[in-house]
């Protein structure tokens, strides 16, 4: 048996600021932008150079999804977006404006800063050490 997490789903406000941030401030790819009717579309963003995992932005539709909206993980990291080069990303991450909420560390398992998206989740961008990940 063959299997994968193909997506996962990040409650947004409205799509177009959400595809904008990801993909100009991360650098993330378009990778499909369907209408589906009645207001909804299928939007999926993918890092570049990833490897079949992607977001898929899903608009609030009830007062319960606006509610958590960029609060999925009651204030925890929730998402963790893998590097092969720390450094280059970071700094290319501040010169667009991303919102580091720490300094960079080293930790056993690698290099890792928390930043946080346009809604507020935070992220992990983390570079693993040989041998982790």
């Amino acid at each position: 048996m063959t299997q994968h997490i193909g997506s996962v789903a990040l409650l947004v406000h409205d799509y177009d600021p959400a595809i904008a941030w990801f993909t100009e401030k991360l650098g993330f790819a378009l990778v499909s932008d369907t209408a589906l009717g009645g207001g909804k579309r299928w939007v999926l963003v993918a890092p570049p150079g990833g490897h079949g995992t992607s977001i898929l932005l899903a608009k609030a539709a009830t007062p319960e999804q606006t509610a958590r909206v960029g609060d999925q993980t009651g204030g925890r990291v929730f998402l963790f977006l893998h590097t092969d080069d720390f450094q280059r990303d970071y700094s290319a991450y501040v010169e667009r404006g991303v919102a580091f909420t720490e300094a960079p560390r080293s930790e056993p398992y690698g290099t890792v800063a928390v930043f946080q998206d346009v809604l507020g989740n935070k992220w992990d961008l983390i570079e693993f050490a040989p041998g982790f990940g």
